[in-house]
């Protein structure tokens, strides 16, 4: 295999991680970036040892074969489309787009360009979601019957140096964190047929506590609870929260529960977390040892997709995926603005495991 040159457009809070969640794969390598803030691309730059360039100079690079699209999720229609236009494979900060019109032009022009489009999260690849999957797929707790999946704080304005844009459209506790949950749950399950929902904004306004933005007002514009139901192709039924309206609380993150067993899943916002099984007829929890690796992180995805360009195989963290994540998504406030459930628009091919014994670094076998 030989090494592919990514670039960044979007060099903001996230881009650090995808810096050094890529660094271990010999398949791709950092080659430059660019900001809509020059002076932010040109530090990130000089910090990381890359090329600074403007959005149009970095699309116009003969030496870039893979541009990662780390803008707001409003922009990130426009800039993925703006990415294949120039030739170039991309792949995109969840969610896909806000809106599933939006959504379907990606996908349909990587397909008509005959280019790969990626999209985060990537979290599944980590050690704590592959053996999840190796286990159902083991049959250790059986034919998955439900899952419970909860994603529940009090939003990120006490913290997040810019708080504003997660109360804007196309974010929310749904678009941003639900898709940690939702593609989790896919992986694990296989894709969703139809979905109901209930849904509110609790607080119109909220204020920031941040030290870079004390005292700050955030209109919010989406809602801040959603609670639903999602009815899978196989039969399984999940029961799905995701809300910035909670100050705290004691439900697990996501449980899979089958017809021998029920298993406790690590937090899919993450790579390395641990599962526990508890088998029918008794009363223990009983930790499942990682068959996969928990050294992993953010661009594994990326990774991943180089594989893929190279070997012709599908990747995993694609953008039919993420397309299907932002379709159960659509779906849950439609449920919940028109009270009746919801049929998917689209379904998805579960996406393949990773194989067990892979090195730090490796994605094939």
């Amino acid at each position: 295999m030989k090494t592919l040159n990514v670039g960044l457009i979007g060099t903001g809070n996230i881009a650090p991680a995808y810096i050094e969640g890529c660094a271990p794969f010999d398949v791709i390598k950092m080659t430059a970036c660019a900001d809509i803030l020059a002076e932010r691309a040109e530090a990130f730059a000089a910090e990381h040892g890359l090329i600074a360039c403007g959005v149009d100079d970095l699309l116009a690079r003969d030496d870039i074969d893979i541009v990662v699209n780390l803008t707001i999720p409003q922009a990130h229609a426009e800039v993925s489309l703006q990415i294949m236009n120039a030739g170039k494979h991309a792949y995109s900060e969840k969610a896909l787009a806000v809106s599933r019109e939006d959504g379907a032009k990606i996908v349909t022009a990587a397909k008509e360009a005959g280019l790969r489009m990626g999209c985060a999260p990537d979290t599944f690849l980590g050690g704590g979601l592959q053996t999840a999957r190796k286990a159902i797929d083991d049959g250790l707790i059986g034919a998955p019957v439900a899952a419970t999946a909860v994603f529940m704080a009090h939003g990120p304005e006490s913290w997040h140096p810019n708080p504003g844009i997660f109360y804007q459209k196309g974010a929310g506790p749904l678009f941003d964190m639900g898709p940690y949950y939702l593609t989790a749950l896919v992986h694990l399950m296989g894709p969703v047929a139809r979905v109901s929902a209930s849904a509110r904004m609790t607080f119109p306004e909220r204020i920031a506590t941040s030290e870079a933005m004390m005292g700050t007002r955030l209109p919010v514009e989406v809602n801040t609870h959603v609670a639903g139901t999602l009815e899978f192709v196989s039969g399984a039924i999940a029961s799905v929260i995701t809300s910035f309206d909670i100050w705290g609380h004691h439900v697990p993150m996501l449980e899979i529960h089958g017809e021998d067993a029920s298993m406790n899943v690590g937090d899919p916002n993450f790579f390395h977390g641990k599962n526990h099984v508890l088998k029918g007829g008794t009363r223990e929890w009983v930790e499942i040892p990682h068959t996969h690796t928990t050294n992993i992180g953010r661009g594994a995805g990326i990774a991943d997709m180089a594989y893929a360009i190279q070997s012709g195989r599908p990747h995993r963290v694609s953008g039919e995926l993420a397309f299907h994540v932002l379709d159960i998504m659509c779906a849950l406030e439609e449920s919940a603005a028109q009270g009746r459930r919801v049929e998917l628009e689209s379904t998805v091919e579960q996406p393949q495991a990773l194989p067990v014994g892979l090195a730090d670094g490796e994605l094939d076998a």
